[in-house]
Formats: C-alpha cells, sequence, structure tokens
C-alpha cells in the first residue's frame, strides 16, 4: 500500500485537476447560449437558400451552371471539413474523423484522388498528417464569432478546383447540433448541388435573369456555397461547447469519485500506521 504522504499528494493532484475541469465546464456553460443563438439566427437564411437553389436546379434554363451538372465518372472528390481549434470536447472531432476516413477510403479503393480543405485546427493537424490526402488550403482559430469573409478564401480554392474539372464532386463534412447531448457527425453533398426534394423533376417555367443567366447564377450559387459552410461552422460551435461542458463535467465527477477513494485509502492507510505505533510501544512496554 501506498505510503501517506504519496496518497496525499495524490489528491491533491487530483483535486487541482478538478477545479481546471470545473472551470472549463462552467465557461463553456457560458459560451454555450450566445452559440446557440448564433446557430439558430443563422439557420432560417441557409433553408432559405437551400430552397431557391432547389427552384433553380428544377428550372429549364438555356444556360446550365456548372454547379448543376452531375458529372458522370468520378475521379477527383474534394471535401470541405469543418472542426474545432481546441480540445478537450469528449469524442466530437475523433466521430467526424473516423466518419470521414471511412468514406475516403472507400473512395480510394475506386481509384479517386481525395483534396481537402480544413475549417479549424484539429482538422489541419490531422489530415495534414495522411499521405493519401491532399491539403488545398486551411483557416483557423475563427474565434467565437465566426465571420464569413476568413471562410471565403478556402471555399474559393474548392470551387475553383471544381470549376476547372480538377475536382469531380465538393462534400461538406462537419458536426451538427442536435442538442445538448447530442451531436452528430455528417457529410452531405455540396457539389453538384441536389435539386430540393419537394419539388418535381420537370417544368416548363424559368425565371428572368438580369443582366443574364450566367453572371446571376455564379452569384446566387457562390452565396450559396457559403451560407451552407458558415452554417455549418455554426453548428460546429455550438457543438464544441455542449461537447466541452459534458466532458468536462464528467471528468469533474470521476475526479471526486477518484478524490473519495483516494480518501478512503488514506484513512486505512493512517489507521494502519497509529496501529503499528500502538502495537510497538505496547510490545516495548511489555519487553521492559
Amino acid at each position: 500500500m501506498a505510503g501517506a504522504r504519496e496518497i496525499r499528494t495524490k489528491i491533491k493532484s487530483v483535486a487541482n485537476t478538478r477545479k481546471v475541469t470545473s472551470a472549463l465546464e462552467m465557461v463553456s456553460a457560458s459560451k454555450i447560449r450566445k452559440a446557440q443563438d448564433l446557430m439558430k439566427t443563422s439557420r432560417p437564411y441557409a433553408q432559405m437558400m437551400r430552397q431557391v437553389i432547389g427552384h433553380l436546379a428544377h428550372a429549364s434554363v438555356e444556360y446550365r451552371h456548372p454547379f448543376l451538372i452531375e458529372r458522370n465518372e468520378i475521379k477527383r472528390v474534394g471535401y470541405v471539413i469543418v472542426s474545432t481549434d481546441r480540445g478537450l470536447c469528449g469524442g466530437l472531432n475523433t466521430n467526424l474523423f473516423r466518419k470521414l476516413l471511412g468514406e475516403i477510403h472507400e473512395w480510394q479503393k475506386k481509384g479517386a484522388e481525395v483534396n481537402v480543405v480544413c475549417i479549424g485546427q484539429k482538422a489541419t493537424q490531422f489530415f495534414r498528417r495522411l499521405k493519401k490526402v491532399n491539403m488545398a488550403g486551411s483557416v483557423t482559430q475563427l474565434g467565437e464569432k465566426p465571420q464569413v469573409a476568413r471562410l471565403v478564401g478556402v471555399i474559393k480554392v474548392m470551387l475553383d478546383e471544381y470549376t476547372a474539372g480538377r475536382i469531380d464532386r465538393l462534400n461538406l463534412a462537419g458536426n451538427v447540433f442536435v442538442n445538448t447531448m447530442t451531436q452528430r457527425a455528417t457529410v452531405s453533398p455540396l457539389l453538384p448541388l441536389p435539386p430540393s426534394d419537394d419539388l418535381n423533376t420537370t417544368h416548363a417555367w424559368d425565371y428572368l435573369y438580369e443582366p443574364d443567366a450566367e453572371t446571376v447564377l455564379d452569384h446566387v450559387l457562390t452565396r450559396y456555397i457559403e451560407a451552407l459552410v458558415y452554417q455549418a461552422v455554426l453548428e460546429n460551435l455550438a457543438s464544441e461547447h455542449a461537447a466541452r461542458m459534458v466532458a468536462m463535467k464528467s471528468a469533474s465527477d470521476n475526479a471526486t469519485k477518484a478524490i473519495d477513494s483516494l480518501t478512503l485509502i488514506y484513512n486505512k492507510a493512517r489507521q494502519a500506521a497509529i496501529t503499528q505505533e500502538i502495537s510497538e510501544i505496547v510490545g516495548g512496554a511489555a519487553a521492559v
């Protein structure tokens, strides 16, 4: 059995750890409300953009934008990956990366190359180590109030790659906030744009474009992609704070249990030491 002094040191160390985890839990609890408000404020815009693009995808316009055309052969696949900048948020990033690696492996088995751009420090560090995945760009340290302007660069990299034909499909990977206890890792298609499910496949109508269809569609579709990626960043931010709050609460509870267990061991060791001293005193007195 460890000595009393060693056990006291362990108790102090675990208590200090509990202070840190409790502080992180309270910080995330205070930030999660603001992150949820940002996420919920952005959702209606993203949903409306989906409806508009769904109509455009079904419109019988003479000009077909490259983002709306399905390619027959998939030789290169791109991913926009949204992760956190910091750790200590449970399995949030791990679950996403595990899901992504499964999909990437399936594409590579079919002979397709994989290019990625990473949003967040954790994804940047993880995919930079993978030799069979090409990292085309990254952005980190978006803070508690992400700005679309910080995302435009990495988004443009992938859109230019798709327009130039260097990738044939583009997907968006991130965590969707369900509730405080549940965050779901998802991979959804970005390009080519999927049509809206609530519309029929054929229409005899079209929009009137000013100045022309190419200019309008290029601007609207680019804004649409940016809106989806920005919404994914806000969803991931809310998921990060929720996951960290739950993980740190669990860590604090485990630290409390460890302290209780170590305290019991310490008391037993101290009682054993006292009993031994008494026995030595009694034995010495009897010898005299």
